[in-house]
């Protein structure tokens, strides 16, 4: 036992403890926390990407204030039902975190919850996975009602499955999630009662915050302004790239997941046009599903875009494998089919890595959101593809049909109008949803 300062009476207990299972209790940050991080290269993986998770799980791990202290990784078929890994390989990993008085020992995969009672048991010690790090992090730095919800209600979600009976309740554990416990009630019953009804009400709140922004998204829509939403992996320059832009303020730090709530600004694109630009949470590999459902209502604004800037970090060594990422995450979102265009950031950090990824992908710019460096060329072809989006349309509508020019005048622009025998003639520039339903109406000589 080392002689660092930790509480007498939670050896071993871990400030992550909220999340593990026998030893679930209060987050506790009076010291830092000794972890040893484990990986597991299956069939069909290599090692070299195990060890880029094992390196961003100890990123996040420093980010959520503990210190990785040892690693340990194995090659296996596929995880054992039990443990996740081989009981050999469990009992070298109990043995490395007596010999480095280790407090927790972090998986880079999901454990269920089977998986992380069987390994507390035998390794005497907090088991968690990324997924609880990552909910951890997002806990720390959600600063909105809306994101602190969406953080509870995710760590509710990830929670739930993992209760089993224990002597502390949640109440004593600082939930305060107050209900009486009813005659012949197991506290389990009651701890999972209480969860499920600040779940049912979390998710009521957040239903509501969608309701709001899908009206103040319309009211947006009515005035005409195009709305291009920031995304990317988490610490790629979207908070940065942002303030550049609009003197946001947003907070920026060169740390992961500093940003978790939606932040709008007002942007003047070359030519005049104004548009609302919105800076997003990042991603991440094997971003938690609790996560990405309980972010939902702020991420709509990714899916109600009308173009998607996509940052990527350009001095990483895994831009490809950070692309991805993304792109599952849109997918399972549905915005899959808004139109994006590449951003690569951080050209002062590695110009020529930069400038070789933005070559690799058609549309690309090269830029630095820190020095300025390429952010004109970016915004003349934020204009472009803006532009690129709607084209214009000739109209001949019957003067009895002024719902069809209100339509117009709500969704487009009015480039001419003139009266003439036959009706209205409308010249307007149309995204291509709005132009598709005006088809009867299209001059077509």
């Amino acid at each position: 036992m080392s002689d660092r300062q930790r509480p007498e009476d939670q050896s071993h207990r871990g400030g992550f403890g909220e999340f593990g299972g026998e030893s679930a209790g209060l987050i506790d940050r009076t010291f830092r926390e000794r972890i040893v991080l484990v990986g597991v290269t299956l069939q069909g993986q290599y090692e070299e990407d195990t060890d880029r998770h094992l390196a961003e799980l100890a990123q996040l791990v420093d980010t959520a204030g503990a210190d990785s202290v040892g690693t340990v990784m194995q090659r296996r078929q596929s995880p054992d039902p039990a443990t996740y890994l081989g009981s050999g390989k469990v009992e070298e990993l109990r043995e490395l975190c007596d010999a480095l008085d280790a407090d927790t020992v972090v998986f880079d995969d999901e454990l269920s919850p089977a998986q992380q009672r069987n390994l507390e048991k035998l390794l005497k010690r907090t088991a968690i996975d990324r997924t609880a790090v990552i909910l951890d992090i997002f806990g720390q730095n959600a600063h909105s009602l809306e994101g602190k919800a969406q953080v509870e209600l995710a760590q509710i979600r990830y929670r739930l499955p993992r209760l089993r009976g224990r002597g502390t309740s949640l109440s004593r554990q600082g939930g305060g999630i107050g209900a009486r416990q009813g005659g012949g009630e197991t506290q389990l019953e009651v701890d999972r009662r209480r969860l499920l009804r600040r779940m049912h009400k979390l998710e009521a709140d957040l239903r509501e915050i969608s309701r709001v922004r899908q009206t103040q998204a319309k009211a947006r829509q009515r005035s005409r302004l195009s709305r291009v939403a920031i995304v990317g992996y988490t610490n790629a320059g979207k908070s940065t790239l942002l303030n550049h832009l609009t003197d946001a303020g947003v907070l920026v730090e060169d740390r992961l997941f500093a940003t978790l709530d939606a932040t709008t600004r007002r942007l003047q694109l070359p030519g005049g046009e104004t548009v609302l630009l919105t800076d997003t949470v990042g991603f991440i590999t094997k971003l938690p599903t609790q996560l990405v459902e309980a972010f939902k209502s702020t991420l709509e604004v990714v899916v109600d875009a009308d173009l998607l800037i996509h940052v990527v970090d350009g001095s990483t060594a895994e831009p490809d494998e950070h692309l991805d990422a993304v792109e599952r995450v849109l997918n399972e979102i549905g915005a899959s089919n808004v139109p994006r265009m590449l951003v690569v950031n951080k050209a002062d950090v590695d110009p020529v890595g930069a400038k070789y990824l933005a070559s690799a992908h058609s549309g690309a710019v090269s830029v630095s959101a820190r020095t300025g460096e390429g952010i004109d060329q970016m915004l003349r072809a934020l204009a472009d593809r803006l532009r690129g989006l709607s084209s214009v349309t000739e109209l001949l509508v019957p003067f009895e049909r002024g719902d069809i020019l209100a339509f117009v005048h709500r969704e487009g622009e009015v480039l001419v109008e003139a009266p003439t025998d036959d009706g209205m003639r409308v010249r307007a520039r149309l995204d291509e949803v709005s132009a598709s339903k005006l088809r009867e109406y299209v001059v077509t000589n």
